[in-house]
């Protein structure tokens, strides 16, 4: 898996059970908040900086979604996606990728399809079972509790690129976004 994660230049997101805990908040008018995990937007901080493009799929649209993507610097936003393999398809031939440059994460069923897409599939350790057992690697963290950035640690450490992030941060700090 490592010679995989090597080739890896996008790293797609589902949202609701990776970035976040999978709670949706919902009021009278709508959506009010989602929580994310500051060890995670730093870690997509980290993957942006390094050159690691981050794309977000979700099935849902939300505002709140587009400003956690803006405060990171996420460009790649693809909201109300009904399959999200195709919409991968879609990402890698606007980005001139193949499959085995692209990693995708997930947790749940409606995931399981963009898999196909992918090179190398990760998932959080709640994700749903039928999916743990297709991903190429369950991470050690929940969704919306480090899982991303676990994710992230691991192709960037397979890309040699982990340590050089860590001293750039013991020189100074690098004013990341969390």
């Amino acid at each position: 898996m490592q010679d995989k994660l090597t080739k890896i230049k996008l790293l797609a997101l589902d949202v609701d059970g990776v970035l976040t805990d999978g709670t949706i908040n919902i009021g009278d008018n709508g959506e009010i908040f989602k929580g994310f995990n500051a060890k995670d937007g730093l870690g997509i901080s980290c993957a942006l900086r390094t050159g690691l493009q981050i794309a977000i799929i979700t099935g849902r649209r939300s505002k709140i979604i587009h400003k956690r993507a803006e405060e990171l610097g996420i460009t790649l936003l693809c909201e109300g996606v009904k399959d999200k393999y195709s919409e991968l398809v879609r990402l890698a031939n606007e980005l001139c990728l193949s499959k085995e440059e692209i990693a995708y994460m997930g947790d749940d069923l409606n995931d399981l399809p963009a898999f196909k897409g992918a090179g190398a599939t990760f998932v959080p350790q709640d994700a749903a079972d039928e999916v743990i057992n297709a991903a190429s690697i369950v991470v050690s963290k929940n969704g919306g509790r480090g899982a991303v950035r676990v994710a992230i640690e691991k192709i960037l450490k397979a890309q040699n690129k982990w340590e050089a992030l860590v001293t750039s941060y013991l020189d100074s700090g690098q004013g990341d976004k969390q």
